[in-house]
């Protein structure tokens, strides 16, 4: 029997034989106004106590970014931003994230659809006032219980009214808010977009071409 870690070596094996494609990844930094910046991944301040990102940056498909844009300016018209926490994200990275989690509401399983982030189409993300103060939300970033869940009864009625505002200005432009954590969204048509295992340090190099992931 193949196991998970078997299937995705088989994969980045098979990866190799292929054409490189354009990843179409960018900084959210180029974004106007950019979103402030909380990479803990790039820390050993998040759910693995391991430093995953070898640099605090975020990088996410260039559709994405257009869509962020337009978010960023509607927020600024209420004195409001967003923070980002995290975008794109190596499927190297999603597979070790999974090995340790394994619970399929908070990690995806890469051995079904290869993950979320890996795409460049999903972002964490939350909202801050004009000095960059965090809104109340339902919770911490990656708490993996029900009270990250967007219909948990826990939150309180300024978290609620948070959320939803965040939630609906994501959705206006083109985001699908995710059940299980408040600050997970997925950009639309998601799973047409390629999945990629570039790494943050060829990303800052400036290197426009990924060698392509093969599917389950």
């Amino acid at each position: 029997m193949k196991t998970t870690a078997m299937i995705f070596l088989m994969g980045l094996v098979a990866a190799a034989c292929a054409e490189p494609v354009a990843h179409h990844l960018v900084s959210t930094r180029s974004i106007d106004p950019p979103p402030l910046e909380e990479v803990r991944y790039a820390t050993r301040y998040n759910f693995t106590g391991e430093v995953l990102y070898p640099l605090p940056s975020v990088w996410v498909h260039r559709d994405v970014k257009a869509a962020l844009a337009k978010v960023q300016a509607a927020l600024a018209k209420e004195g409001l931003g967003l923070k980002i926490f995290d975008g794109y994200r190596p499927l190297s990275v999603q597979q070790k994230m999974w090995d340790l989690v394994q619970d399929e509401r908070y990690v995806s399983n890469p051995a079904k659809n290869r993950g979320r982030h890996t795409r460049g189409t999903a972002v964490d993300v939350t909202l801050v006032d004009k000095l960059g103060n965090p809104l109340p939300m339902p919770g911490p970033y990656d708490d993996f219980t029900e009270a990250a869940h967007r219909d948990s009864k826990a939150m309180t009625a300024e978290q609620r009214a948070n959320m939803k505002k965040l939630e609906a200005v994501m959705a206006k432009h083109g985001f699908e808010p995710y059940p299980f954590e408040w600050w997970h969204f997925d950009f639309r048509d998601w799973k047409s977009y390629p999945v990629l295992d570039i790494s943050f340090t060829d990303l800052a190099a400036g290197k426009e071409l990924a060698e392509p992931v093969p599917g389950p």
